[in-house]
């Protein structure tokens, strides 16, 4: 399923309370109490904006950029093959996500060290264990991910030159988490139970072919 983070003012995006990704209507309150519709109004001095679904008609309370209702995360939901520590660590960081993007991203890079794990690493170094999962062919977009979520989730815990008090860097490292887990476990398991379909006889030539180069 598509997912759109949730962004104060954007016309469309997946609305938290019914999960579609439907057209928000917004308006505001500015400094001085007054309602403003978003009709061609700046929101420059309106500290509460409000954004109504127009799917589910529910709203999103925002104070400027920030998230106030319904206190849910904006982070993508885990992928369902994710394993079972990992999915602990994301759904952690997910619920801290909006009050915090840059704890957020040191418990990403947690995950991603149990997931490089589960992915036949040791679990010492995570920069080790990249390395040796590129050694045994890792696609390189799936090394490239790797490597953004664990220098980020470096720079959360060593400050550098990545801002990882951003919602938007840090949100992406949630889809690169997923793209990991798609990658490396989701789609192998759905392959490998299509071609187990194949007729036994189809089976056998193919590994009658293999056996012989």
């Amino acid at each position: 399923m598509k997912y759109i983070a949730p962004k104060v003012l954007e016309g469309s995006f997946s609305c938290p309370h019914c999960k579609a990704i439907s057209q928000h209507v917004w308006w505001g309150i500015d400094l001085v109490g007054r309602l403003l519709s978003f009709n061609g109004v700046s929101y420059e001095y309106c500290n509460i904006r409000v954004g109504k679904c127009t799917h589910c008609n529910e709203n999103t309370i925002w104070l400027k950029e920030r998230m106030l209702y319904p206190a849910f995360s904006t982070a993508p939901i885990a992928n369902s093959e994710m394993p079972q520590n990992v999915r602990d660590i994301y759904n952690e960081a997910s619920t801290i996500f909006s009050a915090s993007p840059r704890a957020a991203a040191a418990l990403l890079r947690l995950g991603l060290q149990e997931l490089c794990v589960h992915l036949g690493g040791k679990g010492r170094n995570i920069n080790d264990d990249i390395a040796s999962l590129v050694e045994k062919g890792l696609p390189l977009i799936v090394q490239q991910s790797l490597d953004i979520v664990r220098v980020t989730g470096n720079e959360a815990v060593h400050p550098g030159q990545i801002d990882v008090d951003s919602t938007e860097t840090v949100g992406s490292l949630f889809e690169l988490i997923n793209i990991i887990v798609e990658y490396m476990i989701a789609m192998p398991q759905k392959v490998s139970g299509i071609y187990k379909k194949l007729p036994a006889s189809k089976l056998a030539e193919i590994e009658k072919r293999d056996a012989e180069k």
